[in-house]
Protein backbone atom coordinates (compact mmCIF):
# COMPACT_ATOMS: atom_id res chain seq x y z
CA UNK A 1 0.00 0.00 0.00
CA UNK A 2 1.47 3.31 -0.74
CA UNK A 3 2.33 5.29 2.15
CA UNK A 4 1.25 9.11 1.71
CA UNK A 5 2.50 11.61 4.20
CA UNK A 6 0.34 15.09 4.45
CA UNK A 7 1.38 18.21 6.05
CA UNK A 8 -1.38 20.55 6.51
CA UNK A 9 -4.84 19.39 7.22
CA UNK A 10 -6.68 23.31 7.26
CA UNK A 11 -10.47 23.77 4.95
CA UNK A 12 -9.18 21.99 2.27
CA UNK A 13 -6.12 20.00 2.92
CA UNK A 14 -8.12 17.67 5.46
CA UNK A 15 -10.64 16.48 3.27
CA UNK A 16 -8.79 15.89 0.53
CA UNK A 17 -6.44 13.71 3.45
CA UNK A 18 -9.86 12.41 3.77
CA UNK A 19 -10.17 11.67 0.41
CA UNK A 20 -6.83 9.70 -0.12
CA UNK A 21 -7.73 7.29 2.51
CA UNK A 22 -11.26 6.91 1.24
CA UNK A 23 -9.24 5.57 -2.45
CA UNK A 24 -7.23 3.25 0.05
CA UNK A 25 -3.98 4.83 0.47
CA UNK A 26 -2.21 4.54 3.81
CA UNK A 27 -2.04 8.20 5.10
CA UNK A 28 -0.20 9.87 7.94
CA UNK A 29 -0.87 13.48 8.31
CA UNK A 30 0.46 16.64 10.47
CA UNK A 31 -1.09 20.19 11.44
CA UNK A 32 -0.15 22.46 13.62
CA UNK A 33 -3.15 22.02 15.74
CA UNK A 34 -4.16 18.11 17.02
CA UNK A 35 -7.82 19.01 16.18
CA UNK A 36 -7.46 18.84 12.18
CA UNK A 37 -5.37 15.42 13.05
CA UNK A 38 -7.80 13.82 15.42
CA UNK A 39 -10.21 14.54 12.74
CA UNK A 40 -8.00 12.34 10.10
CA UNK A 41 -7.60 9.82 12.66
CA UNK A 42 -11.02 9.05 13.34
CA UNK A 43 -11.46 9.08 8.97
CA UNK A 44 -9.08 5.62 9.23
CA UNK A 45 -5.85 8.03 8.87
CA UNK A 46 -3.03 8.12 11.16
CA UNK A 47 -1.44 10.94 12.86
CA UNK A 48 2.39 12.47 13.33
CA UNK A 49 3.84 14.15 15.87
CA UNK A 50 6.31 16.75 13.71
CA UNK A 51 7.21 16.64 9.97
CA UNK A 52 10.25 14.25 10.35
CA UNK A 53 8.08 11.72 11.80
CA UNK A 54 5.15 11.55 9.28
CA UNK A 55 7.55 11.69 6.21
CA UNK A 56 10.10 9.20 7.35
CA UNK A 57 8.45 6.47 5.73
CA UNK A 58 6.21 7.90 3.30
CA UNK A 59 6.56 6.83 -0.53
CA UNK A 60 4.57 10.33 -1.20
CA UNK A 61 4.90 13.66 0.77
CA UNK A 62 1.94 16.23 -0.04
CA UNK A 63 2.05 19.63 1.44
CA UNK A 64 -0.94 21.99 0.90
CA UNK A 65 -0.35 24.94 3.36
CA UNK A 66 -0.73 28.68 3.11
CA UNK A 67 1.91 30.63 1.25
CA UNK A 68 5.66 30.62 -0.21
CA UNK A 69 7.46 30.71 3.40
CA UNK A 70 5.26 28.13 4.65
CA UNK A 71 6.31 25.87 2.09
CA UNK A 72 9.95 26.24 2.23
CA UNK A 73 9.33 25.73 6.40
CA UNK A 74 7.85 22.40 5.49
CA UNK A 75 10.43 20.95 3.28
CA UNK A 76 13.49 22.93 4.36
CA UNK A 77 15.76 22.62 7.56
CA UNK A 78 16.64 19.20 9.73
CA UNK A 79 13.32 18.59 10.53
CA UNK A 80 12.24 19.53 7.22
CA UNK A 81 10.75 16.83 4.09
CA UNK A 82 14.05 16.93 2.27
CA UNK A 83 16.33 15.74 5.27
CA UNK A 84 13.94 13.45 6.30
CA UNK A 85 12.46 11.57 3.44
CA UNK A 86 13.61 8.52 1.80
CA UNK A 87 14.92 8.33 -1.66
CA UNK A 88 12.91 7.97 -3.98
CA UNK A 89 9.90 9.51 -2.67
CA UNK A 90 7.83 12.30 -4.80
CA UNK A 91 6.78 15.25 -3.09
CA UNK A 92 3.83 16.98 -4.61
CA UNK A 93 3.19 20.81 -3.37
CA UNK A 94 -1.04 21.15 -3.46
CA UNK A 95 -0.41 25.06 -1.68
CA UNK A 96 -0.54 28.01 -4.03
CA UNK A 97 2.63 29.71 -3.93
CA UNK A 98 5.14 32.26 -5.84
CA UNK A 99 6.23 30.07 -9.14
CA UNK A 100 9.86 31.51 -8.68
CA UNK A 101 10.16 29.71 -5.45
CA UNK A 102 8.01 26.38 -6.57
CA UNK A 103 11.44 26.25 -9.38
CA UNK A 104 13.99 26.79 -6.54
CA UNK A 105 12.98 24.43 -3.90
CA UNK A 106 12.13 21.26 -6.97
CA UNK A 107 15.79 22.06 -7.48
CA UNK A 108 16.51 21.37 -4.00
CA UNK A 109 13.77 18.82 -4.14
CA UNK A 110 15.83 16.93 -6.97
CA UNK A 111 19.47 17.26 -5.14
CA UNK A 112 18.01 15.61 -2.05
CA UNK A 113 17.03 12.83 -4.33
CA UNK A 114 13.40 13.02 -4.58
CA UNK A 115 10.86 13.50 -7.33
CA UNK A 116 8.39 16.48 -7.15
CA UNK A 117 5.81 18.01 -8.86
CA UNK A 118 4.13 21.72 -7.88
CA UNK A 119 0.06 20.93 -8.36
CA UNK A 120 -1.66 23.37 -6.77
CA UNK A 121 -5.45 23.04 -6.69
CA UNK A 122 -8.81 25.14 -8.04
CA UNK A 123 -12.14 24.54 -7.01
CA UNK A 124 -12.33 25.83 -3.22
CA UNK A 125 -13.90 24.25 0.23
CA UNK A 126 -16.12 21.94 -1.13
CA UNK A 127 -13.93 20.90 -4.70
CA UNK A 128 -11.70 19.59 -1.74
CA UNK A 129 -15.13 17.50 -0.47
CA UNK A 130 -16.18 16.48 -3.31
CA UNK A 131 -12.98 15.31 -4.68
CA UNK A 132 -13.74 17.11 -7.45
CA UNK A 133 -10.48 19.63 -8.03
CA UNK A 134 -8.99 20.96 -10.64
CA UNK A 135 -5.44 20.62 -10.63
CA UNK A 136 -2.68 22.05 -12.75
CA UNK A 137 0.65 20.72 -12.65
CA UNK A 138 4.24 21.61 -13.31
CA UNK A 139 6.95 19.23 -13.34
CA UNK A 140 8.98 16.83 -15.11
CA UNK A 141 7.10 13.88 -17.14
CA UNK A 142 8.08 10.92 -15.03
CA UNK A 143 7.16 12.64 -11.97
CA UNK A 144 3.55 14.22 -13.34
CA UNK A 145 2.87 10.08 -14.07
CA UNK A 146 4.16 8.74 -10.72
CA UNK A 147 1.72 11.75 -8.88
CA UNK A 148 -1.33 11.09 -11.76
CA UNK A 149 -2.86 8.70 -9.44
CA UNK A 150 -2.41 10.16 -6.38
CA UNK A 151 -3.87 13.62 -7.64
CA UNK A 152 -7.13 11.12 -9.32
CA UNK A 153 -7.83 10.45 -5.98
CA UNK A 154 -8.48 14.30 -4.64
CA UNK A 155 -9.52 16.21 -7.93
CA UNK A 156 -11.13 15.72 -11.23
CA UNK A 157 -9.42 17.40 -13.47
CA UNK A 158 -5.53 17.01 -13.86
CA UNK A 159 -3.13 18.68 -16.64
CA UNK A 160 0.07 18.67 -16.91
CA UNK A 161 1.05 22.01 -17.54
CA UNK A 162 4.73 22.24 -18.44
CA UNK A 163 8.11 22.18 -16.27
CA UNK A 164 8.34 23.12 -12.18
CA UNK A 165 7.07 26.16 -11.40
CA UNK A 166 4.22 26.37 -14.55
CA UNK A 167 1.56 24.57 -12.16
CA UNK A 168 2.10 27.57 -9.84
CA UNK A 169 1.89 30.59 -12.93
CA UNK A 170 -1.42 28.39 -14.25
CA UNK A 171 -2.71 28.85 -10.18
CA UNK A 172 -2.15 32.73 -10.56
CA UNK A 173 -3.88 33.18 -13.68
CA UNK A 174 -6.94 31.38 -11.99
CA UNK A 175 -7.02 33.20 -9.02
CA UNK A 176 -6.98 36.70 -11.16
CA UNK A 177 -9.75 35.40 -13.10
CA UNK A 178 -11.76 34.08 -9.87
CA UNK A 179 -11.50 37.49 -8.46
CA UNK A 180 -12.02 39.63 -11.31
CA UNK A 181 -15.57 37.78 -11.78
CA UNK A 182 -16.52 37.24 -7.79
CA UNK A 183 -15.66 41.46 -7.96
CA UNK A 184 -17.91 41.58 -11.51
CA UNK A 185 -21.06 39.02 -9.42
CA UNK A 186 -20.83 41.60 -6.26
CA UNK A 187 -21.33 44.60 -8.29
CA UNK A 188 -24.51 43.14 -10.51
CA UNK A 189 -25.76 41.59 -7.35
CA UNK A 190 -25.55 44.80 -5.86
CA UNK A 191 -26.89 46.64 -8.96
CA UNK A 192 -29.98 44.24 -8.88
CA UNK A 193 -31.23 44.43 -5.10
CA UNK A 194 -30.82 48.36 -5.67
CA UNK A 195 -33.62 47.83 -8.17
CA UNK A 196 -35.78 45.59 -6.23
CA UNK A 197 -35.32 43.06 -8.69
CA UNK A 198 -36.44 39.49 -7.57
CA UNK A 199 -32.43 38.10 -7.08
CA UNK A 200 -33.16 34.63 -6.56
CA UNK A 201 -34.96 34.96 -10.40
CA UNK A 202 -32.50 37.07 -11.47
CA UNK A 203 -29.27 35.06 -10.76
CA UNK A 204 -31.23 31.86 -12.01
CA UNK A 205 -31.65 32.96 -15.54
CA UNK A 206 -27.62 34.85 -15.42
CA UNK A 207 -26.58 31.35 -14.73
CA UNK A 208 -28.07 29.57 -17.87
CA UNK A 209 -26.91 32.55 -20.19
CA UNK A 210 -23.13 33.80 -21.39
CA UNK A 211 -23.28 35.66 -17.79
CA UNK A 212 -23.21 32.04 -16.17
CA UNK A 213 -20.13 30.70 -14.04
CA UNK A 214 -18.87 28.38 -11.52
CA UNK A 215 -18.54 31.78 -9.52
CA UNK A 216 -22.04 32.74 -10.06
CA UNK A 217 -23.45 29.11 -9.02
CA UNK A 218 -21.04 28.54 -6.30
CA UNK A 219 -21.03 32.35 -4.88
CA UNK A 220 -24.09 34.08 -6.01
CA UNK A 221 -26.48 32.85 -2.99
CA UNK A 222 -23.93 33.05 -0.22
CA UNK A 223 -23.76 36.87 -1.36
CA UNK A 224 -27.65 37.01 -1.55
CA UNK A 225 -27.03 35.14 1.99
CA UNK A 226 -24.70 37.51 3.82
CA UNK A 227 -22.66 34.65 4.02
CA UNK A 228 -19.30 34.92 4.18
CA UNK A 229 -18.03 31.55 6.29
CA UNK A 230 -14.83 30.96 5.01
CA UNK A 231 -14.50 28.28 1.90
CA UNK A 232 -11.11 30.41 0.92
CA UNK A 233 -10.34 33.14 2.50
CA UNK A 234 -10.00 36.38 1.68
CA UNK A 235 -6.49 36.49 3.31
CA UNK A 236 -5.29 33.58 0.88
CA UNK A 237 -6.67 35.53 -2.36
CA UNK A 238 -4.89 38.64 -1.40
CA UNK A 239 -1.79 36.74 -1.31
CA UNK A 240 -2.35 34.91 -4.47
CA UNK A 241 -3.26 38.12 -6.04
CA UNK A 242 0.24 39.78 -4.94
CA UNK A 243 1.64 36.51 -6.76
CA UNK A 244 -0.61 37.50 -9.81
CA UNK A 245 0.56 41.43 -9.95
CA UNK A 246 4.30 41.01 -8.96
CA UNK A 247 4.84 38.00 -11.60
CA UNK A 248 3.20 40.19 -14.25
CA UNK A 249 5.05 43.25 -13.72
CA UNK A 250 8.62 40.90 -14.15
CA UNK A 251 7.30 40.28 -17.41
CA UNK A 252 5.47 43.56 -18.37
CA UNK A 253 2.44 42.33 -18.70
CA UNK A 254 -0.26 44.54 -17.78
CA UNK A 255 -3.14 43.77 -15.66
CA UNK A 256 -5.74 46.62 -14.85
CA UNK A 257 -8.90 44.92 -14.08
CA UNK A 258 -7.12 42.72 -11.46
CA UNK A 259 -4.77 45.42 -9.70
CA UNK A 260 -7.91 46.94 -8.97
CA UNK A 261 -9.65 44.24 -7.54
CA UNK A 262 -6.34 43.35 -5.70
CA UNK A 263 -6.53 46.79 -3.88
CA UNK A 264 -10.36 45.70 -2.56
CA UNK A 265 -9.14 42.48 -1.74
CA UNK A 266 -6.17 44.18 0.56
CA UNK A 267 -8.33 47.05 1.95
CA UNK A 268 -10.74 43.77 3.13
CA UNK A 269 -7.52 42.54 4.74
CA UNK A 270 -6.25 45.22 6.19
CA UNK A 271 -9.81 46.32 7.82
CA UNK A 272 -9.69 42.79 9.82
CA UNK A 273 -11.89 41.25 7.33
CA UNK A 274 -9.37 38.52 6.09
CA UNK A 275 -11.31 35.54 7.48
CA UNK A 276 -13.94 36.05 5.45
CA UNK A 277 -14.81 34.12 2.22
CA UNK A 278 -13.85 35.84 -0.51
CA UNK A 279 -17.46 36.46 -1.67
CA UNK A 280 -16.68 39.17 0.87
CA UNK A 281 -16.13 41.49 -1.90
CA UNK A 282 -19.58 42.32 -2.22
CA UNK A 283 -19.74 42.98 1.46
CA UNK A 284 -17.27 46.40 0.78
CA UNK A 285 -19.14 46.78 -2.85
CA UNK A 286 -22.30 47.57 -0.52
CA UNK A 287 -20.78 49.61 1.61
CA UNK A 288 -19.31 51.52 -1.49
CA UNK A 289 -22.67 51.79 -2.56
CA UNK A 290 -24.10 53.29 1.02
CA UNK A 291 -26.16 49.74 0.65
CA UNK A 292 -24.48 47.98 3.82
Amino acid sequence: MTRIAFIGLGIMGLPMAKNLVTAGYDVVGYNRSQEAIDKLVAAGGAGATGIADAVKDADVVISMVPDSPDVAGVVQGPDGVFANAKAGALWIDNSSIRPDVAKELAEEAVAAGLGVVDAPVSGGEQGAIDAALSIMVGGSAEDFAAAEPVLNAIGKTIVHVGPAGAGQTVKAANQLIVAVNIQALAEAVTFLEAFGVDTDAALKVLGGGLAGSKVLDQKGQKMLNRDFAPGFRLALHNKDLGIVTSAARSVGVTVPLGSAVAQLVNALVARGDGGLDHSGLFKLTTELSGRD
